[in-house]
Formats: structure tokens, C-alpha cells, sequence
């Protein structure tokens, strides 16, 4: 079993950061975090990450070989990605424990449980997203299926912490009202990630412009 250090991943510093261990349960498979790929292979698989406390966006996948009958068959589901606010202490995403394929696949078209299990022995049942891809193959590049994800959604990193830019920089009152909130940079971010690619080349030739004012 392999365990990565991510923030030294992403060329954060680690000192002073409080680092904890989130791991996979049996037959999860991690996929991607705060956006980058997880380094694994079929014979040493990545089965958990430290990470700082804080936001982090995980995506996985359940893959595991299940009793069909009297054979097994492989059962491999879509990726699901979360927003997670990880503990300070060490904790592992867990799905109840399957047996067959048919219980499985009973368990997903319903809407799987997932759920955050904690060192201190509490859990945290897991809101998720489940994602999509489009045509044949569209699953082979996890990194740009959730750069898509992310970018549809204005999502970034800041220091290594998943960032929601609506959220950041627009403020909903109770009343309904909207506001323009968050630095100019954060704005720039959100606008930036929702623009298609002749708008950011547009972009790119203002900005240069205004620079050679």
C-alpha cells in the first residue's frame, strides 16, 4: 500500500501545517486530489494521502471483485468526487461492506452511503457528486474529467485548498439579494474559469494592452 504526502506534492510548506492520513476502504480506489492525479498501479495501489486540515476535493471509485453467483466478476462504478473538510486526525472513506455483485449494483442504483470514518470512532455520512463522461474513453483521463468538472463549476485551488469562487466572491442575503463580494483577484479567477476559450484569448490581448499603457 502506498501513502503520499500531498502537500509536499504540491510544493506546499510543510512546516507548521498539521498533517493527517485520510485513506480508502476496501475495494476504493483514490483517483484524483485537489485536482492532481494519484500516482498507482494495479499492483501497488495509493490506498491513502496525508493531508492538511482543511478543504480538499477527492474523487473515487469503487473497484473490487465481487461473488456472482459461483464465479466473481469485477464491479467498477463512475467516479464520485467530494468536498471535504478534513479532520486534523486520521480518517477513511468507507462504503457499507459488499459482497456480491448483486447486492452492489442494488446498493449504487439507489444511491450509495458513503461515509467518513474518524480516528476518535465517529463517522460522517459524505455528500458527493457523481460524475459523467461523455463518448467512449471519456473515464481514461480522471485529471482533465474533474479539470472539466471543476472549471464548469469555478472551482480552483488556493494553496493547495479546493476554493468554490462563487461562493467566495458572490454573497446571497436571506433576503435574496446579491452582492459582490471577495478581492479583485478572486473575481478575476471566477470570470477567468468560466470563459470559453476565444474569451480568455480576447482577454489575454486586453490585459497585455492595459500592461503596455
Amino acid at each position: 500500500m502506498k501513502k503520499l504526502l500531498w502537500a509536499a506534492l504540491l510544493g506546499l510548506p510543510a512546516f507548521g501545517l498539521q498533517a493527517a492520513t485520510l485513506s480508502v476502504g476496501e475495494n476504493i480506489e483514490l483517483l484524483v486530489v485537489d485536482g492532481n492525479a494519484v500516482e498507482s498501479s494495479f499492483w501497488s495501489p495509493t490506498q491513502s494521502v496525508e493531508l492538511t486540515a482543511g478543504k480538499h476535493q477527492v474523487v473515487i471509485r469503487y473497484d473490487g471483485e465481487l461473488k456472482n453467483g459461483s464465479k466473481t466478476t469485477m464491479f467498477t462504478t463512475r467516479p464520485y468526487l467530494f468536498e471535504l473538510d478534513v479532520p486534523s486526525q486520521d480518517a477513511s472513506i468507507v462504503i457499507p461492506n459488499l459482497k456480491t455483485l448483486s447486492q452492489a449494483r442494488a446498493h449504487f442504483d439507489r444511491g450509495p452511503e458513503w461515509s467518513l470514518a474518524l480516528a476518535d470512532g465517529s463517522f460522517r455520512v459524505l455528500s458527493y457528486v457523481e460524475l459523467e463522461g461523455k463518448g467512449f474513453g471519456s473515464f481514461s483521463n480522471m485529471e482533465e474529467l474533474v479539470a472539466a468538472y471543476n472549471r464548469a463549476q469555478g472551482i480552483t485551488f488556493e494553496q493547495g485548498y479546493a476554493v468554490d469562487l462563487a461562493k467566495a466572491t458572490v454573497e446571497v442575503t436571506e433576503q435574496g439579494e446579491v452582492s459582490i463580494t471577495g478581492d479583485a483577484l478572486a473575481q478575476l479567477k471566477l470570470w477567468y474559469s468560466k470563459a470559453d476559450a476565444n474569451d480568455k484569448a480576447a482577454f489575454k490581448a486586453w490585459a497585455a494592452e492595459q500592461d503596455a499603457l
